[in-house]
């Protein structure tokens, strides 16, 4: 009896080790995740993809999902209350950014040493293109985060979409300079009840990128307001000449009644109601947006896209930031509290191959996403007729899209099927349209902790005020009378030291 009592304590004892090993080897990490909109669900995180991965690197992921909209005062709160409130990751670069990093370091693991040792494949990717790793490297040097090169990109970013019916019912031409644009808006709001021109919910920061293009005031998606001007030289669009101009014409519009009257007072939601009511049948004469599908859902086929128009400078501008939209840092982010960086590393490695990024960015093969082919490619499929949605909303809803570590090869690109009537095949053929008009953009650049602390004050104000100044003079006017006052306000605020730091930043992204 003592010698099976031994032994089955002996059994009891080596069962309860092999399961803590096993607990070990198969580690469960809290990782946050921040997606634009709730409306997408959650069903990103069950993908075959995700499973695949898990299973074959022994980890599981306790996915934290959060909303942008609240995310900012969520956010906020977690990284106040300390190390213990966060997770073991982040994921996706609108979870976290430079300026929640950089004073924080203390919170984080810097990872510059654990990629050669846990990433083969993200090593292999940064010999193979240095850009990568200078991409997340700050400006002391140190690697806080994993970045990303979204596949099957375009050269440009939204484009205007033109509603070709009313061109046709109106008899009008398509419009090629911006005069005859302004005519045509304003012919498209006369032209029947609940028409406009223009409906938007719009903003400086937007309108910069979309309707004020023709006067070449196109600046960093990043919000900063920072451009490149005529003589490749960065500098501060609200205070330039041109963007003078471009309001001038921009309230002229207003005037006439070609801008929705809620221009400036309407959510996304609302504009969204009104530019996709398929009962009433389109209400927007343009939209400005990736891809007209995209923007629009069933109305989609009333629009075109337009070539740039021809703008005062006799130039064509049309939206184009490569190293905002097309590359990206800030995708994987470990905190301190994370028990195992090597392991958690590894499992993010995974996503760093051709055919892990197009799953990532489509849906999963296994899911029914995207066909495999015997002759080795890959075809990506539209979603069901009877689904609901588009491939757009499909592949934001069933994979993580834009966010997250990812990087596919050029040579790879060829591989892929793209459908010709929805979301990316759509982009790549209307992009031909205007890729040609495509100029430098003030790119995504790094500060030190001391250029981001002075910004952190200076930058709020001073975008406040371009802001709430830009939507006073569109339906107000009066921008020649106050320019004046305005550009001294600016420079009471500190704007020449704001825009010295973008500066000096950029001096540091160029090399010099």
């Amino acid at each position: 009896m003592k010698k099976l009592l031994s032994l089955a304590l002996a059994l009891c004892m080596l069962t309860g080790v092999c399961a803590a090993a096993l607990a070990d080897e198969n580690p469960t990490f809290t990782v946050a995740v921040v997606r634009w909109t709730e409306v997408w669900g959650t069903d990103f995180t069950e993908t075959a993809f995700l499973k695949e991965i898990g299973e074959k690197t022994g980890v599981n992921i306790e996915w934290q999902p959060y909303w942008n909209g609240s995310w900012g005062d969520q956010k906020s709160l977690m990284l106040a209350s300390g190390l213990s409130a966060l997770p073991d990751a982040f994921f996706g670069s609108i979870s976290l950014t430079d300026a929640d990093i950089i004073p924080n370091t203390e919170y984080f693991v810097e990872l510059s040493e654990l990629i050669p040792q846990y990433m083969p494949n993200l090593t292999a990717i940064f010999e193979k293109d240095p850009s990568m790793k200078a991409l997340c490297t700050d400006a002391e040097g140190h690697i806080w985060s994993l970045p990303k090169k979204l596949p099957m990109r375009p050269a440009t970013a939204n484009e205007m979409y033109i509603n070709k019916v009313w061109l046709e019912e109106l008899g009008l031409p398509m419009p090629t300079t911006y005069t005859e644009l302004a005519d045509t808006l304003v012919a498209f709001s006369q032209s029947g009840e609940g028409r406009y021109g223009y409906i938007a919910s719009s903003s400086l920061a937007f309108d910069l990128n979309n309707l004020l293009l023709p006067f070449g005031v196109q600046a960093s998606r990043a919000g900063n307001f920072m451009g490149i001007n005529a003589d490749g030289q960065p500098y501060f669009v609200p205070m330039s000449d041109n963007y003078k101009e471009a309001v001038k014409w921009a309230h002229d519009l207003y005037v006439r009644g070609a801008l929705d009257p809620e221009y400036f007072t309407q959510t996304s939601d609302m504009v969204r109601a009104k530019v996709q009511d398929t009962t009433a049948g389109p209400r927007t004469g343009i939209v400005f947006a990736w891809t007209a599908d995209s923007e629009l859902l069933g109305n989609a086929k009333d629009y075109v896209v337009l070539e740039a128009v021809v703008g005062p400078d006799g130039n064509r501008y049309v939206e184009s930031d490569p190293t905002f939209l097309n590359y990206g840092k800030n995708e994987f982010v470990i905190t301190k509290n994370c028990s195992d960086p090597g392991k958690l590393l590894a499992w993010a490695d995974q996503f760093y191959t051709d055919e892990a990024s197009l799953q990532t960015y489509y849906g999963s093969i296994d899911d029914g996403k995207i066909a495999k082919h015997e002759d080795g490619t890959y075809e990506v499929l539209l979603p069901a007729a009877d689904s609901g949605i588009n491939l757009d909303t499909s592949c934001w809803t069933f994979s993580f899209r834009d966010h997250g570590p990812k990087y596919m090869n050029k040579e790879f690109e060829s591989k892929v099927i793209l459908p010709t009537t929805e979301g990316d095949g759509i982009k790549l053929s209307d992009d031909a349209v205007n890729a040609a008009y495509v100029r430098p953009t003030f790119p995504v650049v790094s500060y030190t902790a001391e250029e981001l602390d002075e910004m952190a004050f200076l930058s709020p104000d001073i975008i406040s005020y371009c802001t709430q100044q830009y939507a006073h003079w569109v339906t107000e006017g009066g921008i020649d009378e106050e320019w004046d006052a305005y550009i001294a306000r600016l420079n009471q605020m500190g704007v020449a030291d704001l825009v010295q730091i973008h500066l000096n930043a950029y001096a540091r992204y160029m090399g010099e």
